[in-house]
């Protein structure tokens, strides 16, 4: 199962969702966020390492929902603490209705997730419960994380890692191993499932860093430049901060916590001083070395057509949106 198919068919399961039921300002939102795209990532991984093993698709397509479900209840919160405006091109949630909705809507989500992971077949539920669980909680504490962040003067980046591993790579390693849990697989073929997954996810989520500084904002579907405007200590400044010296370590300090620029300037001075320290070269290393790990990762796992995967990693690795 390549990439398009699996996404072909989470794209027509999300459809069959209804979610016409009152009361409006809780189902709206979630049908809006649902029916807006994204890259279907998440659930498309746990098919293809179902497929990939031999299981039947079928048993995982709940499972695969419940991920996705879950990864945009997690998107309309972090939205409103992140205080972003755009989200896939169209306003988030908390922007076009209001934060209260957002949050509720966002909790109703996290409910349905949990309705569409009990359908899971039997045989698997309590390993993908397990799981599933232990992922979410994770995810919690990696938005923690981000949030003691704002208010810590040092963050190394071996904290951001840890960081960005549970906020973002751990689920994309859960939808693996999901994946080949309906399978039937035995625990070490999930667990190199695992490991492709999280050093995916990390690879992905650097990505995403240096997208939102040095992406396009019409491709990318988000607003440039937002992490630099918050003063967000992604891979990007913590590396910045820890390489400046001199004049240039003035002038950050001064772009980023003297409040005379606009947010335009702001980001044009910062993004000149990441040029200037290479930050953007040193980010897309560091993404490479995470890659280079999930594709060792794969490699040891016994499936017959890893090409699948391996082409849809490079492609996450490459993306620009």
């Amino acid at each position: 199962m390549t990439f398009e198919q699996a996404h072909q068919r989470v794209e027509e399961e999300i459809a069959k969702i209804n979610l016409m039921a009152q009361p409006e300002l809780l189902y709206q939102p979630i049908a809006y966020s649902l029916g807006s795209g994204g890259k279907r990532i998440r659930p498309s991984l746990c098919l293809m390492a179902c497929d990939a093993l031999g299981g039947d698709v079928n048993k995982a397509v709940f499972p695969a929902l419940a991920l996705e479900i879950f990864h945009n209840f997690t998107l309309l919160h972090d939205d409103i603490m992140d205080k972003d405006e755009i989200r896939r091109n169209r306003p988030t949630v908390h922007k076009k209705w209001n934060e209260n909705v957002a949050i509720l809507s966002g909790d109703a989500m996290q409910i349905l997730a949990y309705q569409y992971l009990a359908k899971t077949p039997v045989e698997y539920l309590k390993p993908v419960l397990d799981v599933f669980n232990d992922t979410a909680l994770k995810v919690c504490e990696g938005q923690q994380y981000d949030v003691d962040f704002e208010t810590q003067d040092r963050v190394d980046v071996d904290a951001y890692i840890t960081m960005i591993e549970y906020k973002t790579a751990v689920l994309i390693e859960a939808s693996l191993k999901i994946g080949a849990i309906v399978a039937g697989a035995d625990y070490e073929t999930v667990d190199l499932f695992g490991k492709f997954g999280k050093n995916l996810g990390l690879a992905f989520q650097l990505r995403d860093d240096w997208l939102d500084t040095f992406g396009d904002e019409e491709t990318f579907g988000k607003d440039i430049g937002s992490d630099i405007v918050n003063n967000k200590k992604t891979y990007l400044l913590i590396s910045a901060l820890q390489l400046a010296a001199g004049d240039l370590k003035k002038e950050l300090n001064n772009s980023l916590f003297v409040a005379e620029d606009s947010n335009e300037d702001k980001i044009m001075k910062v993004k000149s001083i990441f040029k200037q320290l290479s930050i953007d070269e040193l980010t897309q290393r560091q993404a490479e070395r995470y890659y280079e790990a999930s594709v060792a990762a794969l490699g040891q796992l016994q499936i017959p057509d890893k090409e699948v995967f391996l082409t849809l990693a490079e492609g996450l690795l490459k993306r620009s949106k």
